[in-house]
């Protein structure tokens, strides 16, 4: 008897995979009716990381917006579902247990139906309470496991996953191939192996198209038992994206299952207001190498949605290294050269940390460390040179247990640091929190919003619900959007006055201070040489010293703030940004020596 697949928008993912910002809520509203018409979706994908933080980097309210967007799905009876990061919640860093907690009791509130929980190592402690709160609340708890192809991840390895986190009783895996690089013939040994030991599991299968194997992954995974599959709509599908429905649905059409038709005038029109949404501001911020699909993935195995930040990390330090390497005396190198030296570098890397799976925010970490290491080794300087705090935090155990073994190298560098392991559950190291913040929300008269979803805003983006209270949000996000109109040709609107910098020709400067080390954007953002809103221009002062491994500025991301530390101790001796001056990632700011 024939067996119905049935098809996952994955909307907010669709964005996320693509750029920087998502759609407003008035366009996600305009959208909505629009999709449901569709007729071929059982679930869609509303909120969850990254979401909420676009939102308030907009200088709107995420709580509207997913109460508005949700609504229109209750009532055609279509589930929602969320994606939120174990431990981390809905941002970069751990979060406490009092603040996950309130998470789904207000999520579930504003209309999310399912909470789809991922550890990034897989820790399934880090997964307990994901399974426990979702449940406490009346969601559905979907575990995801986050794929990823080396030698320790076996079938077996993930099976251990799945015994524990049905043992905390959650209703549904979703098999989270974050890279697309999880082989077709493993992913359905794997869906199978799950069917087989609890059949009453629903299965949902979620694969990037990245170095192209996930419309085959679908395939073994719904032959293999899996519901439910993520899907995308032109024209936010292919490249690093998803798969469209349209040939997912007539793959699996063929194959024999039972699918849903797909109403054409309605797909035409979602994507013709998709496209109106990029055209209007949103495809400013996309890069176009998103579209693009590369066969490089299948060895490095990072996820496809960072080989964008990637490049602009290598052309951020490619003057640096080739003006190090005229020093020595040596060849320059092109950008396709580094790609294929840092493509070495991180499969050089990332066993040796343990095989973490390369998904949020252990990709970054991996690619970071493995772009010092270039850096430093191109320059006659040991690997290992430079580690950030958030790398160490995963080495040494804080943020769960790793895949694999460290390599030697990496606990002698440990104990000549000083550094201790942690053996605890990670969730103890990080105590409760709303207390203090309920503090924070009475001192300002701030209301704690309906089923206090203002309160669990601020407790899980403090510094942007800061700044989106405050309205440096919005000015922000103006400031941004505009200077990216006046680079793609639109007329320039001047929001405020820019202070102007001295002109540097960075790499000369690089060459005739061969000891200084570049202070380097750690992301794409906002530069805070002050950890606080300002307006006037604000830069430290030459010859201020600074110690290894402290702060020396912040870059305000979609995400979060990011700490750009000192690589050595020293005194400042070249300032190249002003404050809230937009930032590349990689890009140098100043020079320490």
């Amino acid at each position: 008897m024939a067996r119905e697949i049935k098809f996952s928008l994955v909307y907010r993912d669709m964005w996320q995979s693509s750029g920087k910002y998502v759609p407003k809520v008035h366009q996600l509203k305009e959208i909505a009716p629009v999709i449901i018409d569709m007729g071929c979706f059982d679930r869609i994908e509303t909120n969850g990381g990254a979401f909420e933080q676009v939102n308030l980097l907009f200088g709107e309210n995420p709580n509207t917006a997913v109460r508005e967007w949700t609504a229109p799905f209750h009532k055609a009876g279509i589930q929602t579902h969320m994606l939120e990061r174990g431990l981390n919640g809905l941002r970069m860093n751990p979060v406490p247990a009092d603040v996950r907690e309130l998470m789904y009791k207000v999520k579930v509130k504003q209309g999310t139906d399912i909470s789809r929980s991922f550890c990034g190592l897989n820790d399934h402690r880090n997964l307990k309470l994901s399974v426990e709160y979702a449940k406490n609340a009346g969601m559905i708890s979907q575990v995801a496991l986050s794929i990823t192809n080396s030698p320790i991840h076996t079938v077996e390895y993930y099976m251990g996953v799945v015994d524990k986190v049905v043992e905390y009783g959650c209703d549904e895996i979703c098999l989270k191939d974050m890279a697309g690089v999880g082989r077709p013939a493993f992913l359905g040994r794997l869906t199978k192996a799950i069917k087989d030991k609890y059949p009453h599991i629903i299965v949902q299968y979620h694969g990037h198209c990245g170095p192209g194997f996930s419309p085959a992954s679908m395939l073994e995974v719904a032959r293999a038992g899996a519901e439910y599959l993520d899907v995308a709509m032109e024209p936010l599908s292919w490249g690093k994206i998803h798969p469209d429905v349209i040939t997912i649905q007539e793959m699996m059409k063929d194959a024999g299952f039972i699918v849903k038709d797909i109403n054409m005038d309605a797909y035409m029109e979602a994507r013709r207001l998709t496209q109106s949404f990029m055209d209007d501001y949103l495809g400013y911020f996309i890069d176009p190498g998103n579209f693009q699909m590369s066969s490089l993935l299948v060895g490095c195995g990072l996820p496809g949605g960072m080989m964008g930040s990637m490049m602009a990390d290598l052309k951020g330090f490619h003057g640096a290294i080739n003006a190090s390497l005229k020093n020595q005396g040596k060849k320059e190198l092109s950008i396709n050269d580094l790609v294929i030296l840092l493509f070495q570098e991180v499969a050089y890397v990332w066993p040796r940390l343990g095989y973490p799976p390369l998904v949020t925010p252990f990709s970054q970490y991996v690619k970071n460390t493995s772009l010092m290491n270039l850096m430093h080794t191109l320059k006659g300087e040991p690997r290992w040179t430079t580690i950030d705090k958030d790398t160490w935090n995963m080495i040494l155990g804080k943020m769960g247990t790793l895949p694999g073994p460290l390599a030697p190298e990496i606990f002698a560098l440990a104990k000549e640091k000083g550094l201790e392991f942690y053996t605890g559950n990670p969730q103890d190291a990080f105590p409760d929190e709303l207390d203090r913040f309920r503090g924070i929300m009475k001192e300002n008269n701030w209301d704690f919003g309906k089923d206090d979803e203002e309160l669990f805003e601020i407790a899980m983006h403090e510094r942007q619900y800061m700044d989106y209270k405050s309205g440096v949000a919005k000015q922000r996000f103006e400031q941004e959007l505009e200077a990216a109109k006046e680079k793609a040709g639109a007329p320039k609107i001047v929001i405020r006055p820019v202070v102007e910098m001295p002109k540097f020709d960075v790499n000369k400067f690089a060459g005739q201070h061969p000891e200084a080390k570049p202070v380097q954007a750690t992301a794409d953002g906002d530069l805070l040489w002050k950890y606080e809103p300002a307006q006037e221009s604000v830069k430290p002062n030459i010859g201020e010293k600074v110690k290894e491994g402290t702060p020396v500025c912040f870059i305000q991301t979609y995400y979060g703030v990011e700490e750009v530390q000192a690589l050595n101790s020293g005194k400042i001796i070249a300032v190249f940004a002003d404050q809230n001056a937009k930032v590349k990632k990689g890009e140098i700011l100043a020079f320490v020596e």
